[in-house]
């Protein structure tokens, strides 16, 4: 007992002595690849008002690919988030540039010219992808449909006065392109990067310019009407048989990292027929505040 009283007097002392474990700086957190990309994506150097509450742990771009880490739905906490979601092919991330306009370090101009070096198939996204070079960088960005090695892709950020006639894979602003052109990869803001018409196959349609702004015709219908010195790509997004592929067996869905469903759910067939209800109103992009004034 006395032994025993005696270690535990020598141990309190030591505690006494040593510092608080609140005080010792803890080690930092390993930063995960997941938000990395999402704040890659988010990040955009005209933009300091982005939503991401990341948006300044920018990533340093690069045209390697990135391993993913198969999560399987699950969050942080290790709960299944979205069901569904499993196994699958070993896949890698490649960073896109949505931002065509954005110039070479140390060049200013604003024509610039691109070569494409590869097209190639993209695990993580329904349209191919090219990887284009010029002046002394790479990058990848969004395949338009007949894309092909060896081909050279302009960008201009000037509005003339006279509609340019565009080649497939350029980017201008809409407003100086004709009515009628088929778009991709548009733009909200002017600078913020392409967030619509990016899927595999699809094309807008500029339909009107009135007072500076433009009126697109999405994919799905519906009107949208930003400013005219948003960036957009001419011509429709790569992998247009996309849809019409056949799966052909359930291994394949698996491959995809698609488990089979628990069969309760099941799509509506028509044979009731359907409501028909008239497209939304168009949304604008022009009169919106801007998200630096909101609190």
């Amino acid at each position: 007992m006395a032994v025993s009283n005696l270690i535990r007097t020598f141990g309190s002392l030591l505690l006494s002595s040593s510092p608080r474990l609140s005080q010792i700086p803890a080690s930092p957190k390993p930063i995960c690849l997941a938000s990395q990309i999402c704040a890659y994506r988010e990040f955009s150097d005209s933009i300091p008002w982005s939503r991401n509450p990341m948006w300044k742990c920018r990533v340093k771009y690069t045209v390697r690919p990135i391993p993913i880490k198969k999560t399987g739905g699950r969050d942080h906490t290790g709960r299944i988030r979205v069901h569904g979601i499993g196994g699958g092919h070993k896949q890698n991330y490649r960073l896109i540039d949505f931002r065509r306009l954005n110039h070479p370090e140390g060049e200013q101009s604003s024509p610039f010219e691109e070569k494409v070096v590869e097209v190639r198939y993209d695990p993580c996204r329904s349209a191919d992808i090219a990887m284009v070079a010029g002046g002394k960088r790479k990058r990848w960005i969004i395949a338009t449909e007949n894309m092909e090695k060896g081909d050279i892709i302009k960008t201009s950020g000037q509005i003339g006065r006279m509609a340019v006639l565009a080649n497939e894979g350029d980017a201008y602003p809409v407003g100086a392109l004709p009515i009628g052109t088929l778009i991709n990869n548009l733009e909200s803001h002017p600078g913020k990067g392409a967030q619509y018409i990016r899927a595999a196959g699809t094309c807008g349609v500029l339909l009107r310019k009135v007072n500076k702004t433009a009126i697109i015709q999405l994919p799905s219908k519906r009107q949208m009407q930003v400013l005219e010195t948003c960036m957009c790509t001419v011509g429709r997004v790569s992998n247009v048989d996309h849809n019409k592929r056949i799966i052909g067996k359930a291994g394949r869905n698996r491959w995809l990292g698609k488990r089979p469903r628990s069969g309760l759910w099941q799509r509506k067939g028509g044979w009731a027929g359907r409501k028909i209800r008239p497209l939304p109103p168009m949304k604008s992009y022009v009169n919106l505040p801007t998200p630096s004034s909101r609190n």
